[in-house]
Formats: structure tokens, C-alpha cells, sequence
């Protein structure tokens, strides 16, 4: 058996690859930035903040622009004797209404040991509660709520911080709330009352393209890797894999990481172009897997029958034809189907996931569609699948008729 020996064949710092790494400057953001510092002056000026709210997808700088600016502004407004300044952070992630925000707001501003349960009281004793704690603090608060979409239209959190000090629950504090999300519809789907309340400034971070990628990765790799252990084409490769799937910087990373990973593990000195290729192969599982997790039962058979289809070489697929193949497979599988539009808010998930593609067709007078296709090699799509569905004849067939449709 062999002993755990450290490896340094590539890498001379590889936490600049990770997440958790924040870097002296913030590439390919500069009219964000500038946008963001804008919607942000009230505080240094004194008065009370703005709501912001940040749109855009998962890796485009989103969090670590807010992160690297408010540490700037915590430093500049130190120099000010009538601006005290407060700012707390959490992840909504897990935290599915207004009261479990609340009740962790709570938390966040209480010491040890003189936390609220997380069950047991009204959502408006939590609301006073929260209040009292803000004010306590006094000065100028600013909430960032990262990931705030999790909390769907359980938003009444929304609607009572913003209208808290006009409505005298709060005397001492000075709040704005900072919210962050992937989701481009979320301000829609909100209340009008918590609309018409929030007054926000809603600033847009667009996917990275390819050029940006590359200086991105090209900064990083200064401080990750050694020098000469990268082979020419390399960083290109990894720019151009991710923005032509999100637009991800996180993405482009990992590729990065990953590929470096690889080659290490190889006792390889340099990255090469098919250590990118294996990183690429990797990551495209693990968003499958991933993106199964979110999944029901239906949403697993939904993929199954976009999978099936692919297996016949039947795609693009539109939703009618999707459907009998749904329909098919739960047969199989002695499931209780739902109905098509269920099925096809399950689709609608999965190209969300960033697992299906969607192409729309045009039909004139008669209307739209469209035709669903995999996002994901096929490969990584059966693995998955394999993973959370015992329905092995089915999955045998498909491979079945997949080896025969690439033979012909």
C-alpha cells in the first residue's frame, strides 16, 4: 500500500483556484463596479442606503464583487465620525420563507449561547425581535441575503425591513438590503406590495465571454501555478469550454484546478490540453449528478425520456412527443405519470440546471414551441441516471439502441 507523499508537480498555490480565494482585484468588472459603488454612495454620504439587488448567472462575480466592495467600504467610511457602519451576510440557500431568514438574522446579531429556536414562535414576534437587534446595533446596516430566490413568494421579510424606520419599529438603525440571485425572474414573481417597497437598484452582471475568461484565468494562474507547467493552449481551452456553456468563471476555475489536479495525480509536469478534456468530462458529470439532486422522481423520468430520445437520435424533441415517452416509461416502471405541463415544468428545471437545452420553433399564427435536446454528453446523462433510477433493463435498452444508432 502505498504512503500519502506530497505533490507539487504543478501547482504553488491552488487555493488562488478556489472559491474561498479573494483576489487583490477584481477582473472584467469594472462598469459593475462603478455601477455598484454609484448605488452604494448614499451610505458614505451619510444617508440611508438603497436597496440592491444583483441578477445574474451562477460564477459571473456576483458575490465576490459585494464581498470585495464592502470590505472597501467598511475600510473607507471608517474615516468618517457620523457613518457607523454594520454589515451582515448570510446564504439563503437553505432558508426556504421570511422567517427562517429572520430567525437567522436574529442569530447572526445575537452572542453565543443567546440564540432563538428556529421553530416555535410567531413571524411577527421573530420580525420585533430582529428589530430590537438591529437597533441595538444603530447606524447604518446593510443586509446582504445571498442566493434570496430561495425564499419564493414567502417574501413578507421583504415588504417589513424596507418600510420598518417610516413605520417606527426602528429608531436607531439605518437598513438597506443587499439582495443576490441567479434568478432573473425573481423581482417579477414578488408581491407588487414588496415591489412598490423595495424602490430597488437592480444591477446586471452578464456571462463572461472567452477574452474575459482568459485574462480571469491568466491572473489566477500567476499565483497557482508554476511557472513553464502549463502547456500553450491551455488557459485558451478552459476560457473558451466555459464560456461557451455559462459564461462561469467558477467554471473556468475548476476546469483549471481539475485539469491540474489530473496531471498531478499523473506525476505529469505540465497541464496538457487533454488533462482540460478529462477536467471537462468530470465537471459535466458532477452538474448532472448535481442538478439530479434537485430532481423528483418524474423530474429523473423526464430526463429519461429526453436521454431515450437522444438514444434514437430523435432530438431536438418537442414536448408532445417528449411526453409519450414519459408516458411509456412510467408505464415501465409502474410509476404513477403526472400531467404534460407538470412534465414539462420538470424540463423547464432541467434546462434551468443547465442539463437540457431548449430551442424555440415558430409556427406563425399558430404559435411557439420548443424542442428539447441534451445539454450534457449523453454519457454523462446515463451515469447519473444510473445512479438514482434501479430500472436497468430500461437503461440497457437505451445503450442498446444508442451503440446501434452510432454504428449506422
Amino acid at each position: 500500500m502505498r504512503r500519502f507523499e506530497r505533490k507539487q508537480n504543478v501547482f504553488v498555490n491552488k487555493d488562488a483556484l478556489g472559491e474561498s480565494y479573494k483576489p487583490e482585484r477584481i477582473e472584467e468588472r469594472d462598469d459593475e463596479i462603478s455601477e455598484y459603488m454609484d448605488a452604494l454612495q448614499p451610505v458614505v454620504d451619510g444617508w440611508e442606503p438603497n436597496n440592491i439587488f444583483l441578477y445574474g448567472n451562477t460564477g459571473v462575480g456576483k458575490t465576490a464583487v459585494t464581498e470585495f466592495l464592502l470590505e472597501m467600504l467598511l475600510e473607507d467610511v471608517s474615516q468618517y465620525d457620523d457613518v457607523d457602519l454594520s454589515v451582515i451576510s448570510i446564504n439563503c440557500k437553505t432558508l426556504n420563507s421570511s422567517y427562517q431568514v429572520a430567525v437567522e438574522l436574529v442569530n447572526e446579531l445575537r452572542p453565543p449561547g443567546a440564540e432563538i429556536s428556529s421553530t416555535g414562535y410567531p413571524q411577527q414576534t421573530v420580525f420585533k425581535k430582529l428589530f430590537q437587534e438591529l437597533d441595538d446595533v444603530g447606524g447604518t446596516i446593510l443586509i446582504v441575503l445571498d442566493e434570496v430566490d430561495s425564499i419564493g413568494d414567502r417574501d413578507e421579510l421583504l415588504y417589513e425591513l424596507p418600510r420598518a424606520r417610516s413605520n417606527g419599529k426602528l429608531e436607531d438603525a439605518k437598513v438597506g438590503l443587499i439582495g443576490i440571485s441567479n434568478d432573473f425572474k425573481f423581482h417579477d414573481q414578488l408581491d407588487p406590495r414588496v415591489q412598490d417597497t423595495l424602490c430597488e437598484r437592480e444591477l446586471h452582471f452578464p456571462p463572461y465571454q472567452a477574452p474575459e475568461l482568459q485574462n480571469i484565468l491568466e491572473s489566477r494562474a500567476e499565483v497557482a501555478i508554476a511557472a513553464d507547467s502549463c502547456e500553450e493552449g491551455v488557459l485558451n481551452l478552459c476560457a473558451a469550454l466555459a464560456a461557451r456553456d455559462s459564461g462561469s468563471a467558477r467554471q473556468a476555475l475548476d476546469l483549471l484546478r481539475l485539469a491540474g489536479e489530473h496531471a498531478e495525480n499523473k506525476d505529469d509536469d505540465r497541464i496538457t490540453l487533454d488533462h482540460v478534456d478529462i477536467a471537462r468530462q468530470k465537471l459535466e458529470q458532477e452538474r448532472v449528478v448535481e442538478g439530479m439532486r434537485e430532481l423528483t422522481e418524474n423530474g429523473h423520468f423526464a430526463l429519461l425520456a429526453v436521454v431515450s430520445k437522444a438514444a434514437h437520435d430523435e432530438t431536438p424533441c418537442r414536448m408532445r412527443d417528449l411526453y409519450q415517452e414519459y408516458l411509456r416509461l412510467c408505464n415501465s416502471a409502474g410509476i404513477d405519470p403526472l400531467a404534460q405541463r407538470s412534465v414539462h415544468n420538470h424540463l423547464s428545471d432541467l434546462r434551468m440546471l443547465g442539463i437540457l437545452s431548449a430551442e424555440e420553433n415558430r409556427t406563425g399564427s399558430r404559435g411557439n414551441y420548443y424542442s428539447y435536446a441534451l445539454d450534457v454528453p449523453f454519457s454523462s446523462a446515463m451515469e447519473a441516471l444510473s445512479d438514482v433510477l434501479s430500472l436497468d433493463s430500461v437503461l440497457d435498452e437505451i445503450r442498446k439502441t444508442a451503440r446501434q444508432a452510432e454504428a449506422v
